[in-house]
């Protein structure tokens, strides 16, 4: 069964007063501060001038990655953040590489990267983090995923605060076998958290938060774009930036 993308398209609504529908990490906690410094407040900047955000993460000095329903005109890119007001200057990025066969309808490879305009400079607040190496077909554990979206189901305001939260991987006829993982519950990511991190038990990346949906049951439903699936796409960009 094929997973819909209804809670992803709020990332491209706005509230009368301008501010950004997003998603949210329900029954999260706030991070401490920088506690994870590979962690990107993605600002996209769309057709009708209009701004919504994502999340994303450090893969290198030049490459983010983070969904590919993320994909706008243009993106800014601000690394070291904890808060959305920390006076950080952003880094434009100077190309977009959304998957080829990324299909809206069920969000399928729904996975970018992004190349900076400049390089990153790491230190305590900036680093990258290491991706998952082959899927051996065990379902990770001790998993987390982290963002800046609203905090309750009927708040329609980005967080002020990077919050966090633990989730469990489920198997399920409706996750799709190959090149996704897959969790349910009351608490958890939903779409303005869409593009930042599945981090496990070795606090490497397995996942990129991708779509969701309420079940029957009233729970909601979430996919995480599986890394491993996509490792020769993935070098292959970051080796060959220049390559059509």
């Amino acid at each position: 069964m094929n997973i819909n993308c209804e809670l992803v398209i709020l990332i491209l609504a706005l509230t009368p007063y301008g501010q950004v529908h997003t998603g949210e990490i329900i029954g999260g906690h706030k991070v401490a501060p920088h506690k994870r410094p590979y962690m990107v407040l993605l600002e996209n900047h769309q057709q009708n001038n209009g701004k919504t955000y994502c999340g994303a993460f450090i893969l290198s000095e030049d490459f983010l990655m983070t969904a590919a329903h993320c994909k706008a005109k243009s993106h800014t890119a601000f690394l070291g953040s904890h808060t959305i007001r920390d006076n950080h200057e952003g880094i434009t990025v100077e190309k977009a590489f959304p998957h080829e066969d990324y299909d809206a309808s069920d969000c399928s490879n729904d996975i970018m990267l992004l190349k900076l305009s400049s390089k990153a400079t790491f230190g305590e607040n900036v680093k990258l983090i290491a991706v998952a190496g082959d899927d051996d077909g065990v379902l990770p554990q001790s998993c987390s995923v982290s963002g800046w979206g609203c905090t309750s189901w009927d708040d329609n305001h980005i967080s002020r605060v990077l919050m966090e939260l633990n989730v469990t991987l489920i198997t399920s006829e409706m996750c799709p076998k190959d090149g996704s993982y897959c969790s349910e519950g009351e608490n958890g990511p939903v779409a303005g958290d869409s593009g930042g991190p599945l981090v496990c038990e070795d606090e490497k990346a397995y996942g990129v938060v991708s779509a969701g949906k309420l079940t029957k049951d009233g729970l909601v439903f979430r996919k995480y774009t599986k890394i491993s699936a996509y490792r020769s796409w993935i070098d292959g960009i970051m080796n060959n930036p220049g390559k059509p």
